[in-house]
């Protein structure tokens, strides 16, 4: 933590410098995750050419979030981070993704090879997201929810922007390898440096024998297990919705999808201003709520009127990211001390690969219909209700007052 002790209060002042750096940093992770949703954004164009089965472009998301988990805990055990300066890992890993996202545009001829290709797109952007919230965490005390709420927001953003270079793709009668092409060129960046903590399974277990810290994470996973499945199909399901209502346009399907996902990033950064005020139990409960029950409500506008499909989606896109810093603020305010690092390292991998449960879920349902997509959506709902549960709890124990400076 950059901190300086000053007067004989023992007062910590905040780094000088920490909003430029913050906006430099989120800016970097937004062009950086753009390969993310590449794949997923030019599905459709896939299936035509590749001949497809839904199964394998399923595959192709998947496989980036199984590089991810799996290269974060592999960075995080070899130590990487502490002989490595940040800025280097940030740039080494958004540069690596744009070339893994570019070979998929231009080398790979079927789902085998690319998923191949996103399997190291997701494990370079696990030398991007993590150090990013590790850096902020450093440079902020006071105001860390806001922080890594921009931080997340920028996230959210980059993991939006696929879909609307396919939605100017469209309109340019553009080949799916520009529009992926275009993801790749945006992946560059490069923040300040900050020393991380070298993984290791005995504090992770050290962290996790705290009640606090277990049912913070269980918070997390509850968030991710709706996250991730949504971002993923509610393009798809935008398209059959539209197409139902007689609205076959695709490119203004995708611009539906990019506002859909795109607000998240407004909704992080409100959370996080409101989390530092109100408290972290407080937000996530509230946008467990609102995420879950629109999650349940928007299945059943299928085919109904594109606008107020649209609306309700960007309902639902604002509230599902809205906490999603908040489970990792948690975690750092919770955490003995000298465990927080192998804490954040556990936490987003376990919930990245719980990603891949509801990812291919809702996938294995195969919604074509309202009465599909009723019930996977309603699936997904699950996560913030066990969400909610565990955050209540967590809002009644006595050291839910190191969270936030003491508002929970």
């Amino acid at each position: 933590m950059r901190e300086a002790e000053h007067g004989t209060g023992g007062l910590a002042e905040e780094p000088p410098g920490r909003w430029l750096t913050l906006a430099f940093l989120a800016a970097g992770l937004l062009l950086a995750m753009a390969p993310w949703f590449s794949a997923s954004a030019v599905a459709p164009l896939l299936r035509d050419e590749w001949h497809a089965s839904g199964l394998g472009l399923t595959l192709l998301t998947v496989a980036v979030q199984v590089g991810f988990a799996l290269g974060a805990l592999a960075l995080a055990i070899s130590g990487a981070t502490d002989v490595l300066p940040s800025p280097v890992m940030f740039v080494a890993g958004a540069w690596t993704a744009a070339v893994a996202t570019a070979a998929f545009a231009l080398v790979a001829r079927d789902p085998v090879s690319g998923i191949l290709l996103r399997l190291a797109t997701g494990a370079a952007l696990a030398a991007v997201y993590p150090p990013a919230l590790k850096i902020v965490a450093g440079w902020f005390r006071r105001d860390r929810g806001l922080a890594i709420g921009v931080v997340i927001g920028a996230l959210t953003v980059g993991s939006a922007l696929p879909h609307l270079l396919r939605a100017v793709g469209a309109l340019a009668a553009a080949d799916w390898r520009e529009i992926v092409l275009m993801a790749a060129l945006a992946a560059a960046s490069g923040p300040l440096e900050a020393r991380a903590n070298r993984f290791s399974w005995r504090l992770a277990a050290t962290a996790l024998r705290e009640p606090s810290v277990r049912l913070a994470n269980l918070g997390y996973l509850g968030h991710m297990w709706e996250l991730y499945a949504r971002w993923t199909w509610v393009p798809t399901f935008l398209v059959a919705s539209f197409a139902a209502a007689g609205l076959t346009d695709p490119g203004t399907a995708s611009l539906g999808a990019f506002a859909v996902v795109a607000v998240g990033g407004a909704g992080c950064v409100v959370a996080g201003a409101l989390a530092d005020r109100l408290g972290r139990t407080t937000l996530t409960i509230v946008a467990m709520a609102a995420s879950g029950s629109s999650a349940v409500a928007i299945g059943f506008l299928f085919g109904g009127p594109p606008a107020a499909v649209v609306a309700l989606g960007l309902v639902w896109g604002l509230t599902v990211v809205a906490d999603s810093a908040q489970f990792s603020a948690a975690i750092s305010e919770l955490a003995p001390a000298g465990t927080a690092g192998s804490a954040l390292s556990l936490q987003l991998a376990i919930g990245f690969l719980l990603t891949v449960v509801t990812i291919l879920g809702v996938g294995a349902l195969s919604p074509t219909d309202g009465i599909g997509w009723r019930v996977a959506f309603a699936a997904l709902a699950l996560g913030p209700m066990v969400g909610i549960v565990a955050m209540a709890r967590l809002r009644l124990r006595p050291e839910a007052t190191r969270m936030a400076s003491g508002h929970r």
